[in-house]
């Protein structure tokens, strides 16, 4: 056993080690113990909702004790590996090979064991509402608003996670003119987190006949989908409730009945709408868990801005303040203005690869 494996394998059992503290492995298998007697217990299924989210919590905690205990599975089991190619010539290469390839499973089930204790906040483990809204520049903005969905959406499958459209409107003659939906999975919410904000595209513009260089914005906003334990100061009579015929491709009966739905926050203003789902109960029901969302958001920043005040003059937000450039002319590139990712993979990034400028942000934030 060389050196080199030696320091490897304490730097990874350290590692480990420290896993099991700061994902409190312990209160999390009494956690799960308690949860699993709940949904044991008889009449627990008579409130749907509560054990649906009973049910929910348990999961993630199980799934992470999981991944921690295969950690613990694969250091032993390269430990034994290592100990074998010492003991015994005969299969020192043969173990060693093993070894070495049970700890290249290890470090990054490490990674990211490391990078889900990072996500601390209130709602980071959550679901997540996902919007998106072009810009300034008409056809242009709207294309980029697609492209946008196209990305977001395919980064949300590649991790596992479920994605329920919850509106798609079309935008004049090409792109959207918005668009939201739903992301379904453990640290949804805090991962997303990195998206939220103005993204700018510079490219030849495919609707100009001349060829021109043209920048285009478009607008990400990321909020949580609210447990049914938060309260938010909504009252059903500032509510108007409009019904109306849904529009672009949908399921069977969509274009057919009047299943859209739209909210309107009479004290706010905020407009929300919800048309991709079957029924107008569906849509509606969508519809609350996003006003919801937004009005709290509303509230979190008005207590922010509070403090901001206190704090003394804040820089202003202008143009330049969008959080990633993608550049596809004259040279390619997608750079984080935040944490200084870069890539000249524009295709990949453009495709849903988004892993290296999410957890560039998460890296960045959690340094600051």
């Amino acid at each position: 056993m060389s050196e080199r494996d030696l320091k490897t394998i304490d730097e990874l059992a350290e590692r480990v080690k420290d896993a099991h503290a700061f994902l409190h492995i312990d209160q999390k298998t009494i956690r799960l113990a308690d949860l699993d007697r709940e949904c044991a217990a008889p009449g627990f299924w008579d409130d749907a909702a509560h054990a649906t989210a009973v049910s929910k919590d348990a999961s993630i905690l199980r799934d992470v004790i999981a991944q921690y205990d295969r950690a613990v599975g694969l250091l032993d089991d390269a430990r034994a590996a290592l100990e074998l190619a010492g003991e015994d010539p005969d299969f020192a290469e043969e173990a060693e090979a093993e070894a070495a390839e049970l700890l290249d499973a290890l470090e990054p089930l490490l990674d990211e064991l490391e990078i889900s204790s990072w996500f601390t906040g209130e709602f980071d483990e959550g679901d997540a509402i996902v919007s998106i809204n072009p810009g300034q520049g008409g056809l242009e903005a709207q294309d980029w608003a697609e492209m946008l969905f196209k990305m977001l959406t395919r980064y949300c499958e590649s991790k596992g996670w479920k994605v329920h459209v919850l509106e798609t409107v079309a935008g004049e003659g090409i792109g959207l003119d918005r668009a939201s939906f739903q992301v379904e999975g453990h640290n949804a919410y805090g991962m997303l987190r990195s998206e939220n904000g103005v993204h700018r595209l510079v490219r030849i513009s495919p609707t100009d006949l001349k060829g021109r260089r043209q920048t285009t914005f478009g607008a990400v906003e990321v909020l949580p989908v609210l447990p049914d334990t938060v309260e938010v100061d909504l009252d059903p009579n500032d509510i108007r409730v409009d019904v109306y015929r849904s529009s672009g491709p949908g399921g069977q009966c969509v274009n057919t009945t009047d299943s859209a739905v739209r909210l309107t926050h009479l004290p706010t203003g905020i407009v929300v709408t919800c048309q991709n789902q079957k029924s107008q109960l569906q849509n509606k029901d969508a519809a609350m868990r996003v006003l919801r969302a937004r009005l709290y958001e509303l509230e979190e920043k008005k207590r922010a801005a509070q403090v901001d005040e206190l704090r003394g003059d804040q820089m202003a937000n202008s143009f330049g303040s969008q959080i990633r450039n993608y550049v596809l002319y004259p040279y390619q590139m997608v750079k984080d203005v935040r944490s200084g990712v870069e890539t000249s993979n524009v295709d990949a990034v453009l495709g849903g690869d988004l892993e290296q400028f999410v957890i560039g942000y998460h890296k960045w934030h959690v340094s600051q």
